[in-house]
């Protein structure tokens, strides 16, 4: 579902990711662990087109970004680490942006929405304008806008940043469903215990390096990942 071949992006002379290849397929939760400014979302950003690289390629469902990003664009969704909407518009109004841009059906784009912002508890609030909405609920109606096209590819750095403990197991819920139904999850966390319980594959990177990668037994066979991950950084 998402190749990430040989990527490497310069910032000056600095390469904040350097040669990195990933293989994420279909039906998979990947996680992507590493310290600030190891990379990680510079490498998202690269994956849902949104920055440009310098070198290597980034096949999503087998078509390139760099030849043809918009049909990569309409196979998935970003959510970035900070929730920048639009905060002229209501939750409503943004949701049925979203929703025209992916070409979502009225039928299908009501029941989406009203079964996301029931679970989520944000049904009250959809005709307020985001302006007016905490950072949580920001990092909700988000989450909602990337659900409602039934992407093959979820792609978000730091999802459960903000969000309650309610919130938050309804999304862990939410992305086993979409892998279950052969959609695949690429997300970055500081959450090491969440990380280590939700995915099914995991990759650490340090200073824009690929440094272990693999099943969650390989990655961290009879230790934690948060042992495993120490004990690398030190390196």
């Amino acid at each position: 579902m998402l190749q990430i071949n040989h990527l490497t992006k310069r910032f000056g002379d600095k390469k904040a990711v350097d040669d990195l290849s990933l293989h994420i397929c279909p039906g998979e939760i990947y996680g992507f662990i590493g310290h600030n400014g190891a990379g990680k979302t510079t490498t998202l950003k690269s994956c849902a087109g949104i920055a440009q690289f310098d070198s290597g390629d980034i096949l999503i469902d087998g078509v390139s970004i760099k030849t043809d990003p918009l049909t990569c664009k309409g196979k998935i969704a970003y959510i970035p680490d900070n929730p920048d909407l639009y905060d002229f518009m209501t939750g409503i109004q943004f949701l049925n942006f979203i929703a025209d841009i992916f070409g979502v059906n009225a039928l299908d784009r009501q029941e989406r929405i009203a079964a996301l912002a029931d679970a989520f508890e944000l049904t009250a609030d959809l005709a307020q304008p985001i302006s007016a909405y905490s950072h949580g609920m920001k990092q909700k109606l988000a989450i909602i806008s990337a659900w409602l096209h039934n992407p093959k590819l979820i792609m978000m750095d730091e999802p459960f940043v903000g969000l309650d403990p309610k919130a938050s197991h309804l999304l862990k819920e939410m992305m086993r469903q979409a892998c279950d139904r052969g959609s695949a999850i690429f997300f970055s966390t500081h959450v090491l215990e969440v990380a280590e319980k939700l995915c099914d594959k995991v990759a650490i990177i340090k200073q824009g390096k690929l440094i272990r990668s693999g099943t969650m037994e390989e990655v961290k066979g009879d230790d934690s990942l948060e042992d495993v991950f120490l004990e690398l950084e030190e390196k």
